[in-house]
């Protein structure tokens, strides 16, 4: 037994072998696209498929009141009447078993006897019609059942011998030696009308499917650029974070393991005043490093960027390095050299270019022995520029290519000497974290180094001078 997967509530039909969509209707997601894709077919469909059901009902009934009216009677009218029953309760079973499946409330799945019930329904309308020809035009709504529960050509087949049983039923009713004109058009009208009214319905139920599946596609498409956007986010937050970290806090540490050394050397040298200055400038560079976490961790700018000018930052900056490197026994002299009318810089422009110098002067004074660095900071109108110069060691740049990227600044130095990349920590972040930021707003970063001939890292930062970054 089965249900009129025909004409089911979703509006599918369910011929044996092919994917309908019965099942999926209690599922069926809510929203605008859902709403869309199935405001006009599967109305359409819910249409026929009530007009399908209750044209069979008032079929049936006409030809049972028919067969019990008042006068002439066929023989064992109440054997035919009880044989009507039977063919309402199969065809009504199948069509709730088939409802209540596609509405998710019952696992049985009707539809694998498709076949079996269409067969049942079809022998009970023949023995009816044998009994009664006021039965024949039952043969409409089957009409439609086997177009839909069978291949083509099988329905055509079937609906062509339906036809012709039709039309000898009403031929043996009449008793005319030949059949009458309306006896035979009259089917044959109604045969023809129910396949191509099928065939519509075929075609109306296939462009439902395509919309179905274009919205269920355009749904998975946004579903996987809304996780791809999530997904680009999350690492772009936690690119941010890596650099923050390593031009910061991994530049802090690392000066606060060189002054816990020195301070430690002075006090076994019996100097505790040299001590006591160290471990003040430690104390120093932990409250500004754990500022700059405070800071990154709400996504601000840098801490030493408030209340003043990238030019008095990094001068600042300058000073705090030639400090730091002379409290772990390096003479370093660092300075800042400024060309150009000082212009107020767009914020990234200015984060980027302190974090830059920040991590090149860090590297300088750990790594590249230099006697002395020189930051220029340039401001040209259209663009801004600033290199960070050492006199250090230098490093061979292909080498430091070959072990993944130069640090910033003389990071590279590092490379030569450590067989590192420049970064403070040795980790191959330095240049690569440099060159995303000055990237990331359009500009250019070039080193230039060889060994023994010192380092230069330059960076190009482009302007908008329509929207007053040029200040000009």
């Amino acid at each position: 037994m089965s249900a009129t997967p025909a004409l089911n509530t979703s509006g599918g039909p369910g011929r044996p072998g092919a994917a309908g969509t019965g099942s999926s209707g209690a599922h069926a997601p809510k929203d605008p696209l859902s709403a869309v894709e199935s405001a006009s077919s599967e109305a359409i469909l819910r249409v026929l498929r009530v007009t399908l059901h209750t044209g069979f009902a008032a079929l049936l009934v006409v030809g049972v009141v028919r067969l019990l009216a008042p006068g002439p009677r066929g023989s064992f009218p109440f054997l035919w009447s009880g044989l009507a029953l039977v063919l309402a309760a199969v065809y009504l079973t199948g069509t709730v078993l088939e409802h209540r499946h596609a509405a998710g409330r019952i696992r049985f799945n009707p539809r694998r006897y498709g076949l079996q019930w269409l067969a049942a329904v079809t022998a009970l309308w023949v023995l009816l019609l044998a009994g009664s020809a006021d039965f024949a035009w039952l043969a409409f709504p089957l009409f439609f059942l086997h177009l839909h529960l069978l291949p083509r050509r099988a329905a055509l087949l079937t609906i062509a011998l339906m036809t012709a049983a039709v039309i000898a039923s009403q031929w043996s009713a009449s008793g005319d030696p030949v059949p009458h004109a309306a006896a035979v058009v009259g089917p044959l009208f109604g045969a023809a009308f129910a396949v191509i009214t099928g065939l519509a319905y075929v075609a109306l139920y296939r462009e439902a499917e395509n919309q179905r599946r274009a919205a269920d596609e355009l749904r998975r498409t946004r579903q996987e650029l809304a996780a791809s956007q999530h997904e680009a986010g999350v690492l772009a937050e936690r690119e941010r974070l890596a650099r923050e970290i390593h031009d910061t806090l991994a530049q802090g540490l690392s000066s606060i393991v060189l002054l816990a050394r020195a301070a430690e050397q002075s006090l076994a040298h019996g100097d505790p005043v040299t001590a006591a200055s160290r471990v003040a400038l430690m104390q120093q560079t932990a409250a500004d490093n754990l500022a700059e976490a405070r800071s990154f961790v709400r996504g601000l700018s840098s801490p030493q960027l408030h209340d003043t000018t990238l030019v008095e930052a990094l001068r600042r900056l300058c000073e705090e390095t030639g400090r730091s490197a002379a409290a772990g026994g390096a003479a370093l002299r660092c300075r800042l050299e400024v060309d150009g009318e000082p212009a107020e810089l767009p914020q990234p422009h200015q984060v980027a270019l302190l974090r830059a110098a920040q991590a090149s002067l860090a590297n300088v004074r750990d790594h590249a022995s230099a006697g002395n660095a020189v930051v220029t900071l340039t401001f040209l109108g259209t663009e801004v520029t600033m290199d960070i110069y050492d006199d250090g060691v230098g490093f061979d740049p292909d080498l430091a290519a070959g072990a993944g990227a130069a640090g910033a600044g003389s990071a590279g130095a590092g490379t030569a000497r450590a067989g590192h990349d420049g970064g403070a920590d040795g980790s191959g972040f330095g240049l690569r974290s440099l060159r995303e930021r000055v990237e990331a707003l359009s500009g250019s970063l070039e080193l230039e180094t060889a060994p023994g001939e010192g380092t230069v890292v330059a960076i190009r930062l482009p302007l908008d001078p329509a929207g007053g970054d040029a200040g000009d």
